[in-house]
């Protein structure tokens, strides 16, 4: 049986994505050189800082969850289900980021990827994006990287010269593919 979704279905993650877009850096902040793109208020162009071929990834703590997007799907993890579960979604560029939307077990899922500095709060990596994820009325924020823009570690130069990961033996390297 095949679902049909009502374009109103994506006003409001598109909605939440435009008010996102005003809560940009006010400069060149972001930890990855040409990431973060401030347009000016005449600019018109969608943002293009995420190649819709490169994959992106995301983590969130408090309840933890990450995912993987690539082209149009988005395989949502938990610490219950980390295979995950391919999520079918819309990619949306806007001017201050892009948004991913589709639908998980029936509700609305959006997931709003921002250019900016961030944290996961547990470790010293430093991610490009910010994200914020809405899983039905559910809003859960966190950070992403992606094949172009990588995460900043200051532990692994420290690994490099040692030649261990003894700064995090457990660690799991976010970019690696």
């Amino acid at each position: 049986m095949t679902r049909m979704t009502s374009p109103l279905r994506f006003a409001l993650p598109l909605a939440a994505l435009i008010a996102l877009s005003a809560c940009q850096p006010s400069g060149n902040e972001g930890a990855s050189g040409d990431v973060t793109q401030v347009q000016g208020a005449d600019d018109k162009q969608p943002f293009n800082g995420i190649a819709s071929t490169e994959t992106l990834h995301v983590t969130g703590t408090e309840p933890f969850w990450g995912g993987t997007v690539t082209g149009d799907t988005v395989t949502y993890t938990t610490p219950e289900n980390q295979a995950g579960e391919a999520i079918p979604v819309h990619r949306f560029a806007g001017r201050g980021g892009v948004s991913f939307t589709g639908l998980y077990n029936g509700a609305d899922f959006a997931l709003m990827v921002t250019p900016g500095t961030c944290s996961d709060g547990m470790s010293d990596r430093t991610y490009p994006f910010t994200v914020t994820l809405k899983l039905a009325e559910d809003v859960r924020r966190g950070c992403g990287w992606g094949d172009a823009h990588p995460v900043t570690d200051p532990n692994a130069a420290e690994a490099a010269v040692t030649g261990s990961n003894a700064a995090a033996p457990n660690a799991v390297d976010p970019n690696a593919p």
